[in-house]
């Protein structure tokens, strides 16, 4: 009775589908989603769902789909895009496969259906996801001199690291060489010692291809490591990018004319600025900050 008394709410309130379902998943739990995700059944049994006549046995590929789309709507509802835009990715992809696979007429008809239903709101979110970038107004600007000191990722960052942020975009071109990585992991160390609520980074950059996949290794081991504190890393590859910057999902964005790169070699291990970067002389660029509350979805 509960099942059917959600699905006609979330009828008469079309505008509030994804919060109901999230509300009602939070006291029936899981399973209980996943069959409204997988809409117009009639009859659930322990092992089958039927969708309007045909009998669907949730094979491995299903499942995968249903859980990734279950999750991508939980974190799509409290606020955290990026992560719902990869899940939704990610289900759609599987779902294709299904659909591909599928050769019952009606069955292979409701996988498209419902493909398109996710792609759309997928695109949406990534419609949001990009007004992020270029709205707002100017929070701060620095210019930082050549061969001056006292920049670290701390100072430029440290103040709008707080509790409210969830997610980070970090579009970042470069991160091939050695030092670049340290950048990134020295970037991803101070994120979450200041972030408590962080879960999610995601790292947008150029794929390098002449380092026998030195990149993909490192960013493997930086992967698991973010794991073992429970925020999930993940790396998409463009070819075309060339803008640099950071996005909190506290409404912040902060654009920085060199990257994350902006530090000089330290002139040797022994002096000051090797580890702590308060200390190391940083070449020129200038560091833009902006905000807008409608990004704020913490």
């Amino acid at each position: 009775r509960s099942l059917l008394t959600a699905r006609r709410a979330c009828r008469k309130n079309n505008n509030n589908t994804q919060q109901l379902l999230f509300v009602y998943i939070r006291f029936r739990g899981e399973s209980v989603l996943r069959r409204l995700l997988w809409s117009d059944f009639t009859v659930v049994s322990s092992r089958k769902v039927i969708l309007n006549t045909p009998v669907i046995s949730m094979a491995t590929g299903q499942m995968m789909a249903v859980t990734l789309l279950t999750r991508a709507i939980e974190y799509d509802v409290v606020g955290r895009k990026l992560e719902a835009l990869k899940l939704y990715e990610d289900g759609i992809e599987s779902l294709l496969k299904e659909s591909k696979a599928e050769t019952d007429p009606k069955r292979k008809q409701h996988y498209q259906n419902k493909i398109l239903e996710y792609m759309n709101r997928a695109e949406q979110v990534k419609e949001l996801v990009t007004r992020w970038k270029n709205k707002g107004v100017i929070s701060d600007k620095i210019h930082i001199v050549e061969g001056s000191t006292g920049y670290s990722y701390s100072r430029i960052f440290g103040k709008y690291f707080d509790d409210e942020v969830r997610e980070i975009l970090i579009e970042e071109p470069y991160v091939r060489d050695h030092y670049q990585i340290c950048n990134l992991v020295m970037f991803c160390e101070l994120a979450v010692s200041s972030c408590r609520n962080l879960k999610y980074i995601q790292l947008l950059t150029v794929k390098d291809a002449k380092n026998n996949n030195e990149q993909g290794r490192a960013f493997d081991t930086l992967k698991d490591s973010l794991q073992k504190q429970t925020v999930k890393f993940v790396v998409e590859y463009s070819e075309h990018m060339h803008d640099r910057q950071v996005i909190l999902s506290n409404g912040y964005v902060v654009k920085i004319g060199r990257g994350l790169n902006y530090f000089k070699p330290s002139p040797s291990k022994y002096s000051l600025g090797a580890f702590n970067y308060h200390f190391r002389e940083c070449r020129e660029t200038n560091v833009d900050v902006f905000y807008c509350p409608e990004n704020n979805k913490s």
